[in-house]
């Protein structure tokens, strides 16, 4: 303190011998006359300068005014020392302040920061008021990093006057408002509360955050797991009052970016999170903090804890429950973590009343029989699946997926259980969708729903893998079928995730200003067009989980009648591609081949 004072005294000697003022230009006889003006006892004065003066005067001026402001910085640091000191304050809630806060916010310094990072930095400092900055999505995409990094990139004036809070479920409101009062008293301008869905009361309460503290001048960033509980209270409490800053959703590019993983298989494997890890399925003891997506218990457990328990809690503090609406039952008998994971796994991503009331099966089994049946090369062809034990091997998926079957669920499943699930799936941002349109054919559905989190559905069909490499007859084969068989059909499920990863980071790359859909003709589609209607033009594409390049890949591209009716319904083709794993080149058809991951970086 003694050290800031010392500073404070010289800095008034330098100022007091430096002239007060400005400079002020005034026009005499046709003649510019400059003038120091000040005011003193509520007059204002002035004294002439001479032109020979007048730059060193102006010098003088301009170091005057960069004193001043350096002694209002010191003046406030040391009015802010001479407060009642932080150290000696009794909160409610666990604030993390000083040394402690510094070594918290220190281990991002090497981290990689995600694109949305920059939103939360918009919000620090600009002059927006009466908002706080939202923070949300599922667990482990990298919601308690950014804060850490803002903490960590902020000068020393701002740290000083930043807290840290993590929230929890004994918490509440009342006791957060008795808290932020005392650390606006103590000078506290930047408040980072973190897991503040896990205070029972904040969707109901949360709006004293913005209308009382943030009115105040305090930046305050919210984070947390439970995006529905953000959902809830921006639609209510927080209705225009808030800066959104979503984290769940996670590009290739951007996972390749934070990750160093440029390998499109790695994303649809462990894609979703910002962790990785290895498959072990029999292995009880996993350490499931570890990776989200490694085995189906862990994947298991990050449903039931990231996403069901999400829904659940929210429903539950929200309105006393009220909330719950056609889910309450569901969630009274312990079924709502079943009906949410037969959806997540049905590839068809169909909301559809049968996906939940139907005796569960696996729509990758009969997929892959049907494609093994049709397999190109004859030797390829297996009906392995026509005497396979289907019901075992079901029986033993479902086991590993914990979901029941019909007769054990207490709860007839309607379309609007389903129809709930959905929206809110939606608001975790777990959900989006993709369109479907056609030329020449009738579709049953204009749109289909895509996961967001790859390696959520992936890791469910390795767990079908599991269950197939245990039923007896499988068993039977020889081992160089078995493994064609396993290969095959996570090659094929691998492909129609590739599609589905391709558009949705393809739409929202685009946004607004293009429309991304899957074209359907009577015969063929393609997997998906890119059509600027301002200017007339669409781009076409095959996407293939190939790095080989096969004429049939580009059946649909080379046909001329499809060709024909999409410039005639919407305008010029400017591109033909095929879309692969393999080098980005024209191939002797004259298709253009893209590098898939080349692609989606761009």
């Amino acid at each position: 303190m003694g050290d800031i004072n010392n500073q404070i005294s010289e800095l008034e000697e330098q100022i007091s011998s430096l002239p007060v003022g400005y400079i002020s230009k005034k026009m005499i006889s046709g003649k510019e006359r400059y003038y120091q003006q000040w005011t003193e006892n509520g007059k204002i004065k002035s004294k002439y300068i001479k032109n020979e003066d007048l730059e060193n005067f102006k010098k003088k001026i301009a170091l005057r005014k960069s004193l001043q402001a350096k002694l209002s910085e010191l003046k406030s640091s040391a009015a802010f020392m001479e407060q009642p000191s932080i150290k000696d304050a009794k909160f409610n809630l666990r604030v993390m302040f000083g040394d402690d806060l510094k070594d918290f916010a220190s281990q991002t310094n090497s981290f990689q920061k995600r694109n949305c990072y920059e939103q939360i930095q918009k919000y620090l400092y600009s002059g927006t008021l009466d908002k706080v900055c939202l923070v949300y999505g599922l667990r482990r995409t990298g919601k308690t990093t950014m804060l850490r990094q803002c903490l960590y990139e902020m000068n020393e004036k701002d740290f000083n006057c930043s807290v840290y809070i993590k929230a929890t479920v004994t918490d509440t409101m009342a006791s957060l408002n008795k808290d932020l009062k005392q650390l606006r008293e103590l000078g506290i301008k930047y408040v980072f509360i973190d897991e503040v869905t896990l205070i029972s009361d904040f969707i109901d309460s949360a709006a004293i955050l913005s209308d009382i503290y943030s009115a105040m001048g305090m930046k305050i960033v919210l984070s947390g797991t439970d995006s529905l509980g953000f959902w809830l209270a921006i639609h209510e409490e927080l209705y225009d009052r808030a800066v959104m800053v979503h984290t769940t959703y996670i590009s290739f590019a951007e996972h390749s970016r934070l990750l160093g993983i440029n390998d499109i298989d790695e994303y649809i494997r462990y894609g979703g999170t910002l962790k990785a890890g290895t498959w072990d399925f029999d292995n009880k003891e996993v350490n499931t903090e570890e990776a989200s997506f490694r085995d189906n218990e862990s994947t298991r457990i990050y449903i039931d804890t990231a996403i069901c328990s999400n829904i659940q809690h929210s429903l539950k503090c929200y309105q006393d429950g009220n909330h719950f609406r056609n889910l309450y039952e569901l969630y009274e008998k312990k079924e709502l973590t079943g009906a949410i994971n037969r959806i997540i796994e049905n590839e068809s991503h169909k909301f559809l009343i049968s996906v939940l009331t139907d005796d569960f099966k696996s729509h990758d089994l009969h997929l892959l029989g049907r494609n093994l049946r049709n397999e190109r090369e004859e030797e390829n062809r297996l009906e392995v699946f026509d005497t396979l034990d289907e019901e075992t091997v079901t029986k033993s998926l479902m086991d590993i997926l914990e979901i029941k079957n019909k007769d054990l669920q207490s709860v007839e499943i309607t379309e609007d259980h389903i129809n709930e699930i959905k929206e809110y799936l939606e608001a975790l941002d777990l959900l989006d969708h993709s369109d479907q349109r056609s030329i020449g054919r009738k579709l049953r559905f204009s749109d289909s729903n895509i996961f967001t989190q790859p390696g959520m559905r992936f890791c469910q069909a390795k767990a079908l893998v599991h269950s197939i490499l245990k039923d007896d007859k499988f068993d039977e084969l020889s081992d160089p079928v078995k493994l064609f068989v396993t290969d095959r059909l996570l090659t094929t499920v691998m492909g129609h995730m590739l599609e589905d990863i391709v558009i949705l980071d393809t739409k929202r790359r685009y946004g607004k200003t293009k429309e991304v859909f899957k074209l359907y003709f009577a015969a063929g589609e393609f997997d998906m067009v890119i059509y600027d209607s301002k200017k007339g033009e669409i781009e076409c594409f095959e996407i293939k989980h190939s790095d080989e390049i096969i004429d049939d890949q580009a059946k649909h591209l080379l046909n001329e009648d499809n060709i024909a009716s999409v410039e005639h319904k919407f305008g010029k083709v400017v591109r033909k591609c095929v879309l692969y794993e393999g080098e980005s080149g024209i191939a002797s058809n004259g298709i253009e081949y893209k590098n898939v991951e080349e692609f989606l970086k761009e």
